[in-house]
């Protein structure tokens, strides 16, 4: 009987260390591995850097676009934009006075 009650006595005496060990390391594996841990804020941090880059991009192109808006808002002169439209796709109006040159003789 003196060993049984050896034994009993010896496995209470360690089953409070045991389940403080059990708690203490649950809680170390979960501020490790957890949804809240150290590998789950390295995996947030990585995903805050590609959403910046996304934003700084997106701020890119937001400034590029109210730079061709703003260009189109200015005052142009339609005698201008009527001459050079035509000059690009090589059209007359029907009231326009053409005079042709030959090859050796042109202008420009």
């Amino acid at each position: 009987m003196s060993f049984a009650r050896t034994v009993r006595r010896k496995l209470r005496a360690a089953a409070a260390p045991a389940v403080l060990l059990l708690v203490v390391s649950y809680f170390l594996w979960n501020a490790a591995q957890g949804d809240r841990g150290l590998e789950a804020r390295a995996a947030r941090q990585q995903e805050l850097a590609a959403a910046q880059a996304d934003l700084a991009r997106a701020n890119d192109e937001v400034a590029t676009w109210e730079r061709r808006i703003g260009a189109l808002r200015t005052r142009i002169d339609t005698d201008a934009l009527d001459e050079r439209a035509r000059a690009m796709l090589n059209r007359a109006d029907p009231d326009d006075i053409i005079v042709t040159y030959d090859k050796g003789q042109r202008l420009f």
